[in-house]
């Protein structure tokens, strides 16, 4: 039983909205559970002793609720490759309650694979362990990269068999967020319950996650509010093209409203550069690929602005969508100028990092290898760039060019190489890592996932003791494509 509650309060106030908008489920309990991963440091920032880690296990496996408890399935809709699909919902995971912590941030807890539920459709409710683990591994890779993202609290296993493709093992994941309202939580207050639904849901939005807006007169308070949202959108997804992210799956539902990575499935980390590189076994026309990512961003804040046109003005809507492209672009530009190393910008400078994205492409260079060998010119030279190639002279050609761009900046190289390795990961969660730390958990093994765990809380680091988790993936490690099966 857990003791300690001291640190956080809890505040339920997604239940008080109408009731169409969840469903009460109590969760199905789970056999014999294990605690395989508690996240330490976020459970502090919370307001939890993590030295009652343990404690939790029964309530990761449903079979435990604490006092204050309300588990409810949201509903919503969302386009998923492009079809709306009305019959979408928490199929397999329950927002248990909020709390709030000792710095006064606001936390849903989201316990996934807590058992079926009216939105589960023909799933289960459950969810495995490798899917879980995984999810574990990314969005913990994408806090410490500095990127919005859910969280993971804790997961654990329990001796339930989980059909999927083969019999696997059963596995719980508790996903915390400032929220889990989505996009398609729009849709479906637009396409199911009309005007009034939406404005609910949209004041409920605003005062709980941008209340900074209840300042704004009424008049532009909405607009504002979805200036904002497509902003943080085109924001995250140029960190995602930064960092060389691939999500797999960017259904409306998976979007989230203040603009988190969320909903963590089919995704890969690049490693040789191809720029058309589709994660999601699934899909095959390459919708979601990588370079489809920024459009497939702007696409989805045009269905959310499309469920707003009952109660805002269509220019104020259009409005409200420029801001995608003139956000995306700057901030894609910042992005890569940091990873070069400019401070100030030039003419040429986009010229020089879509040829460089050219020529990596073109020559199949791993990417986070690539911005971290350019990260440390001052003291290793060229040689850790050129050697990816296999015609140095494409390097060097490239090369050349940004030394003549370097030296219209006046910035110590020092200074640069440090800002630049702060900016270029050297760690970063390559698909075949976490492909190791599965199988391994698979067989009752978890120290292979928690040692990954402690690299990738430090991917700016120069880790000695850890270099082979920087290596180029063996062949068999890369270009790997995931299931959506979890």
């Amino acid at each position: 039983m857990v003791t300690d509650l001291s640190s956080f309060r809890i505040d339920n106030r997604y239940v008080k909205l109408p009731k169409h908008f969840f469903s009460h489920v109590q969760p199905t309990p789970l056999k014999a559970p294990k605690m395989v991963c508690f996240n330490d440091e976020l459970a502090r920032e919370m307001g939890i002793d993590p030295g009652e880690k343990e404690d939790w296990t029964r309530v990761g496996a449903g079979q435990e609720l604490l006092e204050g408890m309300e588990p409810i399935a949201m509903k919503y809709t969302g386009h998923q490759f492009g079809m709306y699909n009305p019959d979408l919902g928490d199929g397999r995971g329950l927002l248990l309650w909020e709390s709030y912590g000792p710095d006064g941030r606001h936390w849903d807890w989201h316990l996934k694979g807590a058992g079926m539920t009216p939105y589960s459709r023909f799933g289960d409710g459950r969810a495995v362990l490798r899917s879980t683990l995984r999810e574990y591994l990314c969005s913990e890779a994408m806090h410490h990269l500095g990127i919005p993202t859910t969280r993971a609290l804790f997961m654990i296993t329990a001796k339930d068999p989980v059909m999927r493709e083969s019999i696997e093992t059963a596995a719980a994941l508790m996903r915390v967020a400032q929220t889990h309202i989505r996009f398609g939580h729009f849709e479906y207050a637009a396409y199911h319950q009309g005007p009034e639904a939406v404005k609910t849901l949209l004041d409920h939005t605003i005062e709980m996650h941008f209340p900074e807006l209840l300042e704004v007169p009424e008049s532009e308070r909405y607009v504002r509010w979805l200036e904002d949202v497509v902003s943080r959108t085109a924001r995250l997804i140029a960190q995602w093209q930064g960092v060389g992210f691939c999500h797999g799956v960017m259904n409306s539902d998976n979007m989230s409203i203040i603009g988190d990575t969320f909903d963590y499935g089919p995704y890969a980390f690049l490693d040789d550069f191809d720029a058309g590189y589709i994660c999601n076994h699934t899909d095959q026309g390459g919708r979601y690929a990588y370079n489809q990512q920024p459009q497939i961003g702007f696409t989805n804040c045009q269905l959310l602005a499309q469920s707003l046109t009952n109660i805002m003005d269509e220019d104020d809507l259009r409005r409200a969508l420029r801001r995608y492209e003139t956000v995306y672009n700057s901030s894609f530009q910042q992005v890569m100028m940091k990873k070069l190393g400019l401070e100030q910008q030039g003419e040429e400078d986009m010229s020089l990092i879509m040829d460089l994205f050219s020529m990596l492409h073109e020559n199949h260079i791993d990417y986070t290898l690539f911005f971290r060998g350019l990260s440390t010119r001052h003291t290793r030279g060229n040689a850790p760039v050129r050697d990816l190639f296999v015609d140095r002279s494409v390097a060097d050609r490239w090369l050349e060019r940004y030394e003549e761009r370097l030296a219209s900046e006046n910035r110590d190289p020092a200074e640069r190489d440090a800002a630049m390795c702060a900016t270029n990961p050297k760690y970063i969660l390559r698909n075949y890592l976490a492909q190791e730390a599965i199988q391994d958990a698979q067989q009752g093994i978890y120290q292979t996932a928690h040692k990954l765990l402690d690299v990738l809380k430090r991917p700016y680091d120069e880790q000695p003791d850890n270099e082979h988790y920087a290596a180029l993936p063996p062949d068999w490690g890369k270009h790997m494509q995931i299931s959506c099966s979890s």
